[in-house]
């Protein structure tokens, strides 16, 4: 089958080395030509696992290729992706321009029948709107929405082995066509599921909000462990277990981040509030998750009192989670750039985000570091922010020598707080009691 790809962007690149790694023609195209010709030699601007290895398979088989032709693209294609950016504006409106232009030239640029797979997301509704751009073309263009459903850190494993693929839209043709696209991803039938493109469309909203809410429930029931003196580990293993709860995104932490929850969780809203609908859970979802940084920041400066103001502080992690360098809406970020704002001067570390980071960085109060141990000489404080697999079993007794007192603030609950005090550490984390080793 040839495909065609619009937009070289996370989703795209994932989705277009995907469907080629079946044998399928895929051409991935975008504006930017620098991004273009670096594919196009096998180098992948962004870090993905196994992301680089699918993308360079794909251009040795000769079944993927990049291009800047979008007209060329739509012409020689009988499917076509669309996985363009849908950014949310101030008030929490996605801004659909890109999706719109690329859509009117799809219509525009169509040599004969065509799919229309649309992979953005977008709010329940686009696809009526979006019909009818493609009603002005002299072609049949069938409308599917196919909503994405990749974790970052873990895309090609989604792509390629999904828990389910959704597919929206009211032609029995296209419909069928598409199935086909996936069947060779799936060993069980029952799991594309199809329906009306405004279903499928609101899935996509409904699933990332209930992963936020369960984050933020999830963050509450930290502060009030805090509170109470509970263990919210011990909390989520009890409550995990039952089979209506199950123990996916229930792990408390500095907020969520990225690309995909904050962006859905305020566009969904921004819908419910032009229907009138109230929307309370997600509303305190949202609200909940702002707080986190700031909440993980108070501790921080109490700890330090009056004096707090300028003591130099380790950060490890700037990316919103393991896995990946996106730093989009990162709660790790939002903290660093809460201390730096309270005075504290940071030296930070991050295997992969560290120069997504050094944009958004004041360089003043900001030191980039090469190493995780870099980060952590002669500071007062070592503040965990992303749970990266390498901070998980570090050198304690390197890091007992390096810092100038051994205080650890734990964002992400990386340890066990009495094996930490036992190392002689001051060990805070999120929703369990802090491990003090002069108790």
């Amino acid at each position: 089958m040839k495909i065609a790809v619009i937009g070289a962007g996370y989703v795209g690149l994932v989705t277009g080395a995907g469907l080629a790694s079946t044998g399928n023609k895929v051409t991935c195209v975008d504006i930017d030509e620098e991004k273009i010709n670096l594919l196009a030699d096998g180098q992948v601007p962004i870090h993905e696992p196994r992301l680089e290895q699918l993308v360079r398979y794909g251009l040795a088989k000769q079944n993927l290729s990049f291009s800047t032709d979008l007209g060329r693209a739509i012409r020689s294609s009988k499917i076509i992706f669309v996985t363009v950016g849908t950014p949310a504006q101030v008030d929490g409106r996605q801004d659909l321009s890109t999706v719109d232009t690329v859509c009117e030239q799809i219509a525009g640029a169509a040599n004969g029948p065509k799919t229309l797979v649309m992979k953005s997301t977008v709010l329940p509704g686009t696809a009526r709107k979006i019909g009818e751009k493609l009603q002005t073309s002299r072609h049949k263009i069938a409308y599917v929405s196919n909503p994405e459903f990749l974790k970052e850190g873990s895309a090609i494993d989604d792509f390629l082995k999904p828990d389910r693929v959704v597919i929206g839209s009211e032609d029995q043709d296209a419909i069928e066509e598409i199935e086909t696209l996936y069947k060779p991803f799936l060993r069980r039938e029952e799991n594309i599921l199809v329906m009306d493109s405004a279903s499928a469309e609101m899935t996509k909203y409904a699933a990332n909000a209930m992963l936020a809410t369960r984050i933020s429930f999830m963050n509450e029931m930290a502060a009030i462990c805090e509170k109470v003196g509970a263990d919210v580990e011990k909390v989520r293993r009890g409550i995990g277990t039952d089979r209506r709860i199950g123990n996916g995104h229930l792990f408390p932490g500095v907020g969520y981040g990225g690309s995909c929850f904050p962006k859905d969780v305020s566009a969904i809203l921004y819908l419910a509030e032009l229907l009138d609908c109230p929307a309370g859970v997600l509303r305190a979802t949202q609200h909940t998750n702002d707080g986190q940084p700031n909440r993980f920041v108070e501790r921080i400066k109490k700890h330090f009192g009056d004096k707090g103001g300028g003591s130099v502080l380790g950060v490890w992690g700037l990316a919103f989670k393991r896995d990946t360098d996106d730093i989009r809406e990162s709660p790790a970020m939002k903290t660093v750039k809460l201390l730096t704002k309270n005075g504290f001067s940071i030296k930070a570390y991050d295997p992969e985000a560290t120069e997504n980071a050094e944009r958004e960085l004041d360089t003043m109060r900001v030191m980039l570091c090469r190493d995780p141990y870099g980060a952590v000489t002669d500071v007062e404080a070592l503040v965990i922010l992303t749970d990266w697999p390498e901070f998980s079993n570090p050198d304690f007794n390197r890091l007992s020598t390096l810092m100038q007192k051994r205080v650890i603030f734990d964002g992400r609950n990386l340890y066990e707080p009495k094996t930490m005090a036992q190392r002689g550490f001051l060990y805070c984390c999120i929703g369990r009691p802090t491990a003090d080793p002069s108790t």
